[in-house]
Protein backbone atom coordinates (compact mmCIF):
# COMPACT_ATOMS: atom_id res chain seq x y z
CA UNK A 1 0.00 0.00 0.00
CA UNK A 2 2.29 2.76 1.15
CA UNK A 3 4.50 1.90 -2.12
CA UNK A 4 1.10 2.49 -4.86
CA UNK A 5 0.85 5.85 -2.53
CA UNK A 6 4.76 6.70 -3.19
CA UNK A 7 4.57 5.99 -7.02
CA UNK A 8 1.17 8.05 -7.26
CA UNK A 9 2.75 11.11 -5.50
CA UNK A 10 6.05 10.90 -7.78
CA UNK A 11 3.77 10.23 -10.61
CA UNK A 12 1.44 13.42 -10.21
CA UNK A 13 3.74 16.01 -8.21
CA UNK A 14 7.05 15.32 -9.92
CA UNK A 15 9.87 12.78 -8.09
CA UNK A 16 12.50 15.43 -7.03
CA UNK A 17 13.08 17.24 -3.79
CA UNK A 18 14.62 20.26 -4.33
CA UNK A 19 15.21 21.59 -0.82
CA UNK A 20 18.93 21.17 0.84
CA UNK A 21 18.87 21.18 4.59
CA UNK A 22 16.62 17.24 6.13
CA UNK A 23 13.95 20.06 7.87
CA UNK A 24 12.89 21.70 4.38
CA UNK A 25 13.25 18.58 2.68
CA UNK A 26 10.95 17.20 5.28
CA UNK A 27 8.28 20.16 4.73
CA UNK A 28 8.30 19.63 1.26
CA UNK A 29 7.45 15.88 1.17
CA UNK A 30 4.70 16.85 3.81
CA UNK A 31 3.80 19.57 1.84
CA UNK A 32 3.51 17.00 -1.45
CA UNK A 33 1.57 14.00 0.84
CA UNK A 34 -0.89 16.97 1.67
CA UNK A 35 -1.52 18.01 -1.90
CA UNK A 36 -2.23 14.64 -2.99
CA UNK A 37 -4.39 13.94 -0.01
CA UNK A 38 -6.81 17.05 -1.52
CA UNK A 39 -6.51 16.24 -4.61
CA UNK A 40 -7.87 12.81 -3.91
CA UNK A 41 -10.66 14.16 -1.70
CA UNK A 42 -11.39 16.96 -4.47
CA UNK A 43 -11.80 13.77 -6.91
CA UNK A 44 -14.33 11.92 -4.83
Amino acid sequence: MTETVNSAVKRSLGFSVRARSWFREFREIALMCDVYNVKRFVRQ
